[in-house]
């Protein structure tokens, strides 16, 4: 007697792992880290750098992201 076949789960919802709040703050903060680093951290910046990390790592988890 075979085993039964198992079926197979082809909804990307199911199979979605979201990322977790840390795993953001952490992505996010080295996105700017880098922002800086390619202006040698001029002071002044650091509110637009992380609003822009923000903005970029939304950004890539939209296209990366099932709809």
């Amino acid at each position: 007697m075979s085993a039964p076949i198992e079926e197979t789960n082809l909804d990307p919802i199911d199979s979605f792992t979201p990322i977790n709040l840390p795993d953001c703050y952490t992505k996010i903060a080295e996105i700017a880290f880098y922002k800086a680093e390619s202006r040698d951290f001029e002071p002044g910046h650091e509110f637009d750098d992380w609003i822009e990390a923000e903005r970029e790592f939304i950004e890539t988890v939209t296209k990366n992201t099932p709809h």
